[in-house]
């Protein structure tokens, strides 16, 4: 990898997520909708779960942290994609890509162990309700937490630690809305396909890894419901299905981008805005209305803001 200093390229372009203009208007819409209703929802489930005693429980604990990480996810890549629909020249600075894509993996890293987390917190609340409480310690969700912040950085620091210095010459035209590290890599002046496998295997294997390891729990949750119901068990599990559905719409189009040896360029970019847009939304939608104690309890924080908003 020697060599960095030689770089020419300080800037790189994007093309876009579509050259139609009528399209790019659509997107500008829908995407600016989307991202002021994930960082409303987002903020409203942080600030439920922090001011409301009720929610004061690991569950809720790590739902907080994961609508933390969804503000991240929405506003690494959103803003600037939102800002360029309107440009003709799309430019991001070799610093800013850089800086985007360690954010990009930090955040991914730290949200595959929070679901893992939650993923553990079902089963213990299901499969061993007696000892749930003393499980599921704030010890343990303190643990949970710096163990996912320390994955992200790690996962994200040896990826960039490779590909920051790699020289680059051109050309330096990205065909996406965001800098990701499998498109930048192949823009380098050296041989790189020994670091493109690299970021495949080590992104691929987390992605497929955790993934598998998520389904065989939710799996052996169902079973564990089925030999013993009652009525604590189905209220673990009602939140369950929400839980399998922010898993698959998290995981699918990390798995398909990083170990598809060649995807299209067009299903590619939707995948990604899927990822960059929606899913950010969704995830607070899918825990709000599959969660009655949640609703209940953001219904008693909007009345107080306004209790509150009419006194002042």
């Amino acid at each position: 990898m020697e060599g960095g200093n030689h770089s020419v390229v300080t800037e790189f372009v994007f093309l876009g997520a579509t050259n139609s203009w009528n399209i790019q208007l659509l997107l500008f819409v829908f995407s600016s909708m989307f991202y002021v209703a994930s960082m409303a929802g987002n903020s409203l489930i942080v600030f439920t779960v922090a001011s409301d005693p009720h929610l004061h429980s690991p569950m809720y604990f790590l739902l907080a942290n994961l609508s933390f990480i969804d503000l991240g996810v929405s506003s690494v890549t959103c803003p600037k994609m939102i800002y360029d629909l309107f440009r003709r020249h799309k430019v991001i600075s070799f610093t800013c890509c850089i800086t985007q894509m360690f954010f990009i993996h930090v955040i991914g890293g730290v949200e595959v162990v929070l679901l893992i987390a939650m993923a553990y917190d079902r089963y213990v609340a299901i499969c061993k309700p007696l000892h749930y409480l003393t499980i599921m310690s704030p010890r343990m969700c303190i643990f949970f937490l710096v163990v996912a912040w320390v994955v992200g950085l790690m996962h994200s620091g040896v990826q960039l630690a490779f590909v920051v210095n790699l020289p680059f010459c051109g050309p330096n035209v990205l065909d996406s809305f965001y800098c990701d590290l499998p498109r930048f890599i192949k823009l380098a002046c050296i041989d790189t396909n020994q670091l493109q496998l690299m970021v495949s295997a080590n992104s691929g294997f987390i992605s497929v890894g955790s993934f598998v390891i998520l389904i065989i729990s939710y799996v052996v949750i169902v079973v564990t419901v089925q030999k013993h119901s009652s009525g604590s068990s189905s209220k673990a599990l009602s939140t369950l299905s929400a839980h399998i559905t922010v898993v698959v719409l998290f995981f699918g189009p990390l798995i398909f981008v990083y170990t598809c040896p060649s995807p299209s360029i067009h299903l590619d970019k939707f995948l990604a805005l899927f990822d960059a847009v929606h899913t950010p939304f969704l995830n607070p939608v899918i825990y709000t209305f599959r969660n009655q104690e949640m609703k209940v309890a953001m219904r008693r924080v909007c009345r107080q803001l306004l209790r509150y908003k009419t006194i002042s």
